[in-house]
C-alpha cells in the first residue's frame, strides 16, 4: 500500500512538472543527448543544431547537465563553442560549481540524479538568419588524467537550451 501511494504521488509530480514546462512559451530550444555508459570521453562533443531564431529578441542560453553520485569532482571545466550562420566562432573556457562547499550536490532532483541549468551567454539576440552550431566539449581533469585520457564518470545527460527573455 505504501509503494503504491509513493507511486501515485512520483506521477502526480511528474505530470504536474510535464505540465507547467508545456506552458513555459519563452522556451526556444530545449534539447538534451545522453551520455554512453555515463562516462564522457574529452574528445567527444556534443552538438547541438539550431536553427530558424528570432533575429530580434534577446535570449539566455544554458548548458543543462544531469549528473548522478558516481560524479567525482566539486566543479566542472567546459569548452563551449559557437559558430555562428556566417563561419564565426566563438570558443570559451567555463567552470561550473556542481556542490556547495559541505560536499552537497547542487542543482535540483529528489534522487541521486541531479539536474544544473548553467547560464552560458545572456542577453543574447542571433542577428543572423540561418544556422548555429553550438559544441559542449568537458575539459575537467584528475590530479593524474592532465590529458584527459580518463572519461569523465558521472554525466548522464547534457543538455541546451535557449530562453527568450520576457520584457
Amino acid at each position: 500500500m505504501q509503494t503504491q501511494i509513493k507511486i501515485v504521488k512520483q506521477l502526480s509530480f511528474i505530470a504536474v512538472t510535464f505540465l507547467l514546462l508545456s506552458c513555459n512559451s519563452n522556451v526556444v530550444f530545449d534539447q538534451y543527448i545522453s551520455i554512453e555508459g555515463q562516462q564522457w570521453p574529452s574528445e567527444n562533443g556534443i552538438d547541438f543544431i539550431v536553427n530558424n531564431l528570432d533575429t530580434i529578441s534577446a535570449n539566455n542560453v544554458f548548458i543543462n547537465i544531469r549528473n548522478n553520485k558516481d560524479y567525482e569532482f566539486s566543479s566542472l571545466f567546459l569548452i563551449a563553442k559557437l559558430e555562428l550562420p556566417n563561419g564565426y566562432r566563438v570558443i570559451d573556457t567555463l567552470e561550473y560549481e556542481m556542490t556547495d562547499a559541505s560536499g552537497n550536490w547542487l542543482g535540483s532532483g529528489f534522487t541521486d540524479l541531479k539536474e544544473n541549468k548553467l547560464f552560458y551567454k545572456e542577453n543574447v539576440v542571433f542577428s543572423e538568419i540561418g544556422t548555429y552550431k553550438f559544441n559542449i566539449q568537458n575539459a575537467t581533469r584528475g590530479i593524474n588524467d592532465i590529458q584527459g585520457k580518463n572519461p569523465l564518470k558521472g554525466i548522464t545527460d547534457v543538455g541546451l537550451s535557449i530562453e527568450k527573455i520576457k520584457k
